[in-house]
């Protein structure tokens, strides 16, 4: 008798052990079919969201060109289909970069510049959150989101020599060098003279990579260190359109001309002296400025847009209470580059360039939050063009509140 009742309590403790072996492995594999269920939804909605942004163009369809709030998110242009986006629309999105602060209209500014030379700045007030993103698109609360929006093709120039000036240039796709592969440049070169307000002089060419996508050019009209010019470098191939620059100043130049978007909507840029941007430089300062503007031709040549005489040349003044250290200049509808050659008191010679849409010089953009430290981060990419530039719009997804 007690034998057999050893026998089952030893064969109820076995079947206890055997159900909760059970029940935990059963356990396992739910939590694994549920955390990839969750995954597989939130690729989902990775790739829809995605499409939804790119796909149509928001409501109103030109607030990219607006200075007012939007009630509907889209980035698609207006004016044409599939994955092509705006280029004004793309300009309103707030950067992750540190915003700048400008005292006269005591306004900061979103920062978008890609580099030395380069400015994309446009008053934080007027651009598009992505607390506000958030809510329009319904994810607020739900989801947070990156969007990154990188040229296809990069495009790098070094300088190799000054006398005369020989430049590298490598053109590289994604992962791998664009062999063979026709670029369009133009240089423009700051004409250092007497003049008051520096002119500029526009050298066109063409030139091919090589197996390695790197092509070398040449230019016996600099042989100065001194020598201020701007060069910019386009290259396409099999549809794929890519563009790059680089800005070289006087070595001894300390002062710049910084432009800020003013108004989307009335295409207006403020030409502020540098010395009053962000932690201001005391002392008087003078730069005499001349402003341009440029469309990329057909052919892969800049065509000059005139501008308002009264304003497209002038001084900036900073310090000593006198003179004026910013001017409002209104530029044309259309993208394209604008082009500020200047001088200081000192005779030394600069250039700055600033894209009005975001594709005409390739910059980069990063709107959105960080994802980094997310437990889960889901990713999906497309192929879309930005005046004609071909980029790669990536958006990263992640839940809210799930570390």
């Amino acid at each position: 008798m007690a034998n057999g009742a050893i026998d089952h309590i030893v064969s109820l403790i076995i079947l206890m052990a055997a159900i909760s072996i059970f029940i935990g492995l059963y356990s396992q594999n739910m939590q694994t079919g549920l955390t990839y269920e969750r995954h597989n939804a939130l690729s989902t909605k990775t790739s829809d969201l995605l499409d939804n942004m790119l796909l149509n163009p928001g409501i109103p369809s030109t607030w990219g060109q607006g200075d007012g709030v939007i009630v509907g998110f889209g980035l698609q242009d207006p004016v044409y289909a599939e994955y092509e986006l705006s280029p004004f629309s793309c300009m309103r999105l707030t950067s992750t970069q540190s915003p700048v602060y400008y005292p006269r209209t005591g306004a900061y500014y979103s920062n978008e510049s890609a580099g030395f030379g380069s400015y994309l700045l446009a008053p934080t007030a007027k651009c598009v959150n992505y607390s506000s993103v958030s809510k329009i698109l319904g994810v607020n609360g739900t989801y947070g989101f990156q969007l990154t929006l990188t040229p296809t093709i990069t495009v790098s120039i070094q300088e190799k020599s000054m006398s005369p000036l020989q430049l590298s240039v490598t053109v590289d796709g994604t992962g791998y060098p664009l062999a063979n592969a026709p670029i369009s440049y133009s240089l423009i070169l700051v004409n250092q003279n007497a003049n008051t307000y520096p002119s500029y002089t526009i050298l066109n060419g063409v030139s091919t990579t090589d197996a390695a996508g790197a092509a070398q050019l040449s230019f016996s009209q600099v042989t100065s260190e001194t020598q201020s010019y701007a060069l910019i470098v386009y290259s396409y191939l099999d549809g794929l359109k890519g563009i790059g620059y680089c800005v070289h100043d006087s070595p001894n130049l300390a002062k710049t001309v910084v432009p800020l978007v003013d108004s989307f909507q009335n295409n207006s840029i403020l030409l502020v002296h540098g010395n009053t941007i962000g932690q201001q430089v005391s002392g008087y300062s003078q730069l005499c400025y001349n402003a341009s503007f440029f469309l990329l031709a057909d052919d892969y040549t800049l065509r000059q847009v005139v501008l308002d005489s009264q304003t497209s040349s002038g001084k900036l003044i900073s310090g000593g209470g006198v003179g004026q250290d910013y001017v409002s200049l209104t530029l044309p509808n259309n993208d394209g580059i604008l082009v500020v050659t200047y001088k200081d008191g000192s005779g030394n010679y600069g250039v700055v360039l600033m894209p009005w849409g975001l594709g005409t010089l390739a910059f980069p953009l990063t709107f959105g939050g960080n994802p980094v430290g997310q437990e889960w981060v889901t990713t999906d990419i497309r192929q879309v063009t930005i005046g004609s530039i071909a980029y790669h719009a990536q958006l990263s997804l992640w839940n809210q509140g799930v570390s």
